[in-house]
C-alpha cells in the first residue's frame, strides 16, 4: 500500500479530484413578460373552478391539498370559486371536466398529471380538449436539463429514459406558456386564456401559483371580500332562527351567513362580504351598502358572542376534538413515482420523490 506522501498516492488523488462533479451552482432563468390580458382590455377573474386529476386522490393514498390552497388563494383575491371536481387520470374525464369549466368560469386551474410516466396524461387529454396537437417546448427542455445536468443519471439515460424525461415538456401546440420563478424550470401552461396546468406537488403548486399572480387579471383590491368570525358557545340551535332572518335580511346587499359548529365548545358565526363603511351606506346598489364590521357587533349582541381574531380561530380549532384538514405547511413525505426530475431547489420541501 502507498504510503499519502508517495507519487502514486499524490496522483491517485489529483485523478479523484479532476474526475468529480463540479460543485451545484445555483441555477436561474428568466421569467417570461406579461402576456395581454385573455378576458380583453379593463375586464378581471371574477370566477374559477380547480379540476384536480389523479387516481391517487380518489382511493385515498394521496390528501389533496391544493384545492384548499386555491380557496384560500381566490378568497385572499376576490375570485368567486365556484366549483371544486377531483377526476380519475381518465382522457374521457379529463376532455369533459375540463370543456365545461372553461366555458362557464373566467380561471380554471388543473393539479396533477403532467409527470414523465403512462399515467400522467394531463397534457395529452387536454390537447385533445383543445383540439391542438402535442409539440415539444425547445425552451423547457433547455431550462430542464439546466436543471438537472449536476445530477448523477442524467449521462446513464438510455432513449426511452430520455423520451419520459422530455414527456414533460410535450404541450399542446397554441397553448402559452408561462415561466413564473426564476428558480423552476416547469411553467405555467395555459389554454383557452383561462385554462392553466399545474403540477400535484402541494409545495411547487402553491409556489408557481403565487407567482403566477403577476401575471392574472384579478380583480380590484376593492373587490376583495373580508370575513368576520363570531364565537359563541350557545349551541346551534338556539341561534339557528336569528341567522335565518340575518341572512335573509343581507343576502341583497351581498353578505353571506354562516354556521360552523366547533364539537363540544360552541358556534363559530361567519359573516363575508364586502366592508363598506357607515359613510357608504346607502351608496353602489339600490338596496344600499352595509358596513360589516357594524353587522358583526350586532351578532356579538343577539348571540352572545364575541369576535374572533385570528390566533384565536386557530387556537379553539387546535382544540376542538372535530376533525380537521391538517394544515398545508404539514407535508408527510411521500415516494410515488420513481426517478422523478428536480423541479428546482427543494421542489416539494423535502427532496423527496413525488407525484406530478
Amino acid at each position: 500500500m502507498s504510503s499519502p506522501s508517495s507519487p502514486t498516492a499524490a496522483s491517485s488523488t489529483v485523478a479523484e479530484k479532476s474526475t468529480a462533479a463540479p460543485p451545484h451552482t445555483k441555477v436561474t432563468f428568466p421569467i417570461s413578460p406579461v402576456p395581454k390580458n385573455p378576458l380583453g382590455d379593463g375586464a378581471y377573474i371574477r370566477t374559477a373552478a380547480a379540476l384536480i386529476i389523479g387516481d391517487e386522490i380518489l382511493n385515498g393514498k394521496t390528501l389533496d391539498r391544493n384545492s384548499h390552497h386555491f380557496a384560500q388563494y381566490c378568497f385572499e383575491h376576490g375570485i368567486n370559486l365556484k366549483r371544486i371536481e377531483v377526476i380519475a387520470d381518465s382522457e374521457e374525464e379529463i376532455i369533459e371536466a375540463s370543456r365545461r369549466l372553461v366555458e362557464k368560469y373566467d380561471f380554471v386551474i388543473t393539479s396533477g398529471g403532467i409527470g414523465p410516466t403512462h399515467d400522467d396524461i394531463t397534457y395529452e387529454s387536454l390537447g385533445k380538449a383543445f383540439g391542438q396537437k402535442l409539440v415539444h417546448h425547445e425552451e423547457t427542455i433547455t431550462r430542464l436539463n439546466e436543471m438537472s445536468k449536476h445530477r448523477s443519471w442524467v449521462g446513464t439515460q438510455n432513449a426511452e429514459q430520455l423520451a419520459a424525461t422530455h414527456r414533460m415538456a410535450l404541450f399542446p401546440e397554441n397553448a402559452e406558456v408561462i415561466f413564473v420563478a426564476e428558480d423552476i424550470w416547469v411553467p405555467v401552461v395555459r389554454l383557452a386564456g383561462k385554462l392553466c396546468i399545474f403540477p400535484g406537488i402541494p409545495a411547487l403548486f402553491q409556489k408557481m401559483l403565487h407567482n403566477l399572480t403577476f401575471f392574472l387579471p384579478l380583480p380590484p383590491k376593492s373587490e376583495r371580500p373580508l370575513r368576520i368570525q363570531i364565537f359563541t358557545e350557545r349551541p346551534e340551535s338556539i341561534i339557528a332562527p336569528y341567522l335565518t332572518s340575518l341572512q335573509e335580511r343581507l343576502k341583497p346587499h351581498g353578505i353571506q351567513v354562516g354556521s360552523y359548529p366547533v364539537l363540544y365548545k360552541g358556534v363559530f358565526v361567519s359573516l363575508i362580504g364586502r366592508d363598506f363603511q357607515p359613510k357608504d351606506a346607502g351608496k353602489g346598489t339600490a338596496e344600499g351598502n352595509m358596513c360589516l364590521t357594524e353587522i358583526a357587533r350586532e351578532v356579538e349582541v343577539e348571540i352572545g358572542g364575541k369576535i374572533a381574531s385570528e390566533e384565536e380561530i386557530a387556537a379553539q380549532k387546535s382544540r376542538s376534538a372535530s376533525p380537521e384538514i391538517p394544515d398545508m405547511a404539514v407535508q408527510k413525505k411521500e415516494n410515488v413515482s420513481a426517478g422523478v426530475e428536480s423541479l428546482g431547489p427543494s421542489a416539494t420541501g423535502y427532496g423527496e420523490k413525488a407525484k406530478y
